[in-house]
């Protein structure tokens, strides 16, 4: 399914442009939290902090790694939708 219109590939854009958003603000969650508990591990004498920063830092890389690598083309969900469409679309033909 390639987009056309200009309506299309706003829309397009404006999906690409929520994934990144969605991304950057995960990281700075990452960041903010992940420095609280630091400090206040640290504080403590302790580093119980690196569980959840290696923990949570996979997840992030994981969110990343789906969030880039399908913007450069259409993700496998994008190219599934537009399978299921043009099957619908041949049912429906007499």
């Amino acid at each position: 399914m390639n987009p056309t219109s200009d309506d299309e590939l706003t829309q397009r854009a404006q999906r690409r442009v929520n994934q990144k958003m969605g991304f950057y603000k995960h990281l700075a969650v990452y960041g903010v939290v992940n420095l609280g508990l630091a400090a206040i591990s640290l504080v403590n004498g302790q580093r119980w902090y690196l569980g959840p920063l290696l923990g949570w830092g996979v997840g992030l890389a994981i969110h990343g790694l789906v969030t880039f690598t399908n913007l450069r083309g259409d993700g496998m969900r994008e190219r599934m939708l537009a399978a299921e469409v043009d099957k619908l679309r041949r049912q429906q033909r007499p």
